[in-house]
């Protein structure tokens, strides 16, 4: 799993190195790169038996199509959060959370949504197995980000 971490971490802040004419441009292009290096790496752990390939991946790109737009949505809070960090008063830090928690709420709900048709198109220990993947690859993207960011006040 430490090969996987390294890998995403390494990607994800290299990918923001890319030239793009302003920061949708940005998320779509690391996202359409992250995609597809996510996808090699979900087909390695997830090691499905050939009769339920097709079903998983129609879930899986319904899914990432709709993680996506919750990805670009926080990114652009982070973003939100940076040009705002030297303003930051009580309005702006209440705005900036009640967003990032409106995000973790819509990605916890995404992921009830498609453990379910997961379950239905595999079987429940492959969703559960593609949860537990996909919530560990964005906790090391999270984490990773978060280190990066100063607290509020710190600077």
């Amino acid at each position: 799993m430490k090969k996987i971490s390294l890998l995403f971490i390494s990607f994800f802040l290299l990918g923001g190195i890319a030239l793009a004419q302003d920061i949708n441009d940005e998320i779509t292009l690391i996202q359409a790169e992250f995609g597809m290096e996510k996808r090699q790496i979900v087909e390695a752990v997830m090691e499905l038996p050939e009769p339920l390939t097709q079903g998983f991946w129609f879930v899986y790109q319904q899914y990432e199509a709709e993680r996506q737009l919750l990805a670009r949505e926080r990114i652009l809070i982070i973003e939100d959060y940076l040009d705002k960090y030297d303003v930051i008063d009580d309005e702006i830090a209440n705005s900036l959370a009640l967003s990032t928690l409106k995000n973790d709420a819509a990605l916890s709900k995404l992921h009830s949504k498609y453990y379910k048709k997961l379950k239905k198109a595999t079987t429940a220990k492959y969703a559960a197995k593609f949860f537990q993947l996909d919530t560990y690859i964005h906790n090391t993207i999270r984490n990773s980000i978060q280190q990066e960011l100063p607290f509020i006040g710190e600077f």
